[in-house]
């Protein structure tokens, strides 16, 4: 049901998605853009996998071999999850592939050498280490973490008998068969990236805040060889978990500029951040990805070259291809190019922006560059990246940017593959050994962060640019109730202060959602929210609705 802007509605709403709307069709469009999108990129694990393993390779390139990349395997594996939960292939073909894969690394894999660990790549025809690196010549823990996230995805969503049972077993067998303790070189002080058995441990020991944190997590969690929580301390000891203030935004547990976008992705394919808070990120994980994203965004469209033709349609700044080779490519090392994973496996955080990105990427060519971007999509999805300053459009794809997408965008459609990580026990324990907890705040808008716009060299705040989700049509607003169960009041002005709607919403203690329907001619409006707790205490939040 449509609601005139101007009538003032009643309405209770339980928590999402118990109210429902029938999505219009913009909603539909969105929709059908993100199957599409979802579709294609798993394509590249499905029909682009090697065919002795069922790995992904690395690349759909040869570096005078074609190697499997472990870490992007791990991603694929989670994709098949989601493919098979969406009906794209069918729950015995999922069991068949991810039975081919464990069995590949369970027998034909030196895994056994490296103390149940796995290298960074693989022979897909004999399951022998490749290597481009001499440092990268033996065990790899943190590709083995990415590779463990999507087997330990997998292992909770295959709950039937036969044949899901065997997977099961299998994959326990390789998670229990990893000795996270022995990359501590038993100094009980972080783990070390690297070993191998011709070199032992490297120097390059895991600091964060990076993608490794779904490292340290299942280090903790193992069941069977643990690291220590002193171990673990180490992690979160240096700089990159100190607060930093990026283009106005301040971000908690942050490198400086704070780094490319994939750090907000790999450990949070399985990971929830919305269930993630602890004495460095008091404010939550999921408000610090939402501003690390929001930060790589504002230096596209506010702080960089004008030369590199950013704009809302074009922006993100993550690893990637860039023109001569591949970069980690973030606002201190600007290269002028924009890769498609940045943004679009930041849906979870950015929803509104990361679809005007994927909108543009599929829109009909048309313009100065119509030629150019008639070459962004191929048969799995967006090229790697490209750059409209050097008028250059890579024409390779990485397992770990394509799938990522897959995964993060599900996430942003149902959470599955955040709910079914979090119900593992072995990584509830680990997030427990590691002091990561249940955010509390104080009743508000805490995990809604306002984009913050330029203005004379100071950055000020804008509004929270809502899109409805594409799947239920409904806007969809995260609030906290600090307090006991309570009814709270919505209600929402316009520009002039003029009173347009009220709700009244039953909310339990925590996260709350606030759904509701579509605003007739609402559309690109700044309006005010405002939360007003039963004792008249009022908090605002400027919405921008589309």
């Amino acid at each position: 049901m449509k609601k005139h802007i101007f009538a003032i509605v009643f309405i209770f709403v339980s928590a999402f998605p118990a109210f429902g709307a029938a999505p219009d069709a913009s909603c539909l469009a969105d929709a059908a853009m993100l199957d599409k999108l979802q579709q294609d990129a798993f394509k590249y694990m499905w029909d682009g996998g090697e065919a002795n393993s069922g790995m992904a390779y690395e690349g759909n390139f040869d570096w005078g071999q074609r190697p499997v990349a472990v870490g992007g395997t791990g991603f694929g594996v989670a994709a098949i999850v989601v493919a098979a939960d969406r009906g794209w292939i069918s729950r015995e073909e999922a069991v068949t592939r991810l039975r081919k894969i464990t069995l590949f690394l369970r027998d034909k894999t030196p895994r056994k050498e490296l103390h149940g660990a796995f290298p960074h790549w693989l022979d897909g025809a004999s399951g022998q280490t490749v290597s481009f690196d001499k440092r990268d010549n033996g065990a790899d823990i943190v590709e083995t973490s990415l590779l463990m996230q999507g087997l330990l995805i997998a292992r909770a969503y295959f709950n039937g008998p036969g044949p899901e049972a065997e997977l099961r077993s299998i994959i326990t067998a390789l998670w229990e068969g990893v000795d996270w303790n022995w990359f501590t070189n038993g100094e009980e002080n972080g783990l070390y990236w690297h070993w191998s058995p011709k070199t032992g441990h490297s120097g390059l020991r895991i600091l964060g805040n990076n993608e490794c944190l779904i490292t340290y997590v299942l280090a903790l969690a193992s069941p069977t060889r643990p690291i220590s929580r002193k171990a673990y301390g180490y992690w979160t000891s240096g700089n990159g978990y100190k607060p930093k203030n990026v283009y106005g935004y301040r971000i908690e547990a942050a490198l400086p500029g704070a780094g490319p976008l994939f750090l907000a992705h790999y450990s949070f394919i399985g990971l929830d951040p919305r269930h993630m808070a602890d004495s460095f990120v008091p404010g939550g994980y999921f408000a610090r990805n939402t501003r690390h994203t929001l930060s790589n965004r504002g230096y596209c469209l506010q702080n960089a070259p004008a030369a590199n033709l950013y704009s809302a349609g074009y922006w993100g700044l993550t690893a990637s291809q860039v023109k001569g080779g591949y970069a980690a490519t973030e606002p201190s090392r600007d290269s002028g190019t924009v890769a498609p994973t940045a943004a679009i496996s930041s849906m979870p955080y950015t929803p509104h922006y990361s679809m005007q990105v994927l909108g543009n990427i599929l829109a009909e060519p048309r313009g100065a560059y119509a030629e150019l971007r008639k070459k962004l999509w191929g048969p799995h999805g967006p090229y790697d990246a490209f750059s409209l300053r050097d008028k250059w459009v890579s024409d390779r794809y990485l397992a770990i940017d394509q799938l990522p997408m897959v995964c993060m965008v599900e996430n942003y459609r149902s959470g599955l593959l955040w709910n079914l990580l979090m119900s593992d026990a072995d990584v509830r324990a680990g997030l427990e050994k590691a002091g990561i907890h249940e955010p509390e705040f104080a009743t508000g808008f805490p995990e809604a962060v306002v984009t913050l716009l330029k203005k004379g060299g100071k950055y000020l705040p804008d509004a929270y640019d809502l899109r409805r989700h594409p799947d239920s049509g409904l806007y969809l607003i995260p609030y906290w109730n600090g307090g006991a169960a309570a009814e709270f009041t919505f209600i929402i002005k316009d520009s002039a202060a003029t009173q347009l709607m009220i709700y009244r919403q039953k909310a339990a203690p925590g996260r709350n959602t606030l759904a509701f329907e579509q605003f007739h001619q609402a559309d690109g409006k700044v309006l005010t929210f405002i939360l007003q707790e039963p004792d008249g205490t009022e908090h605002r939040l400027p919405v921008r609705l589309h």
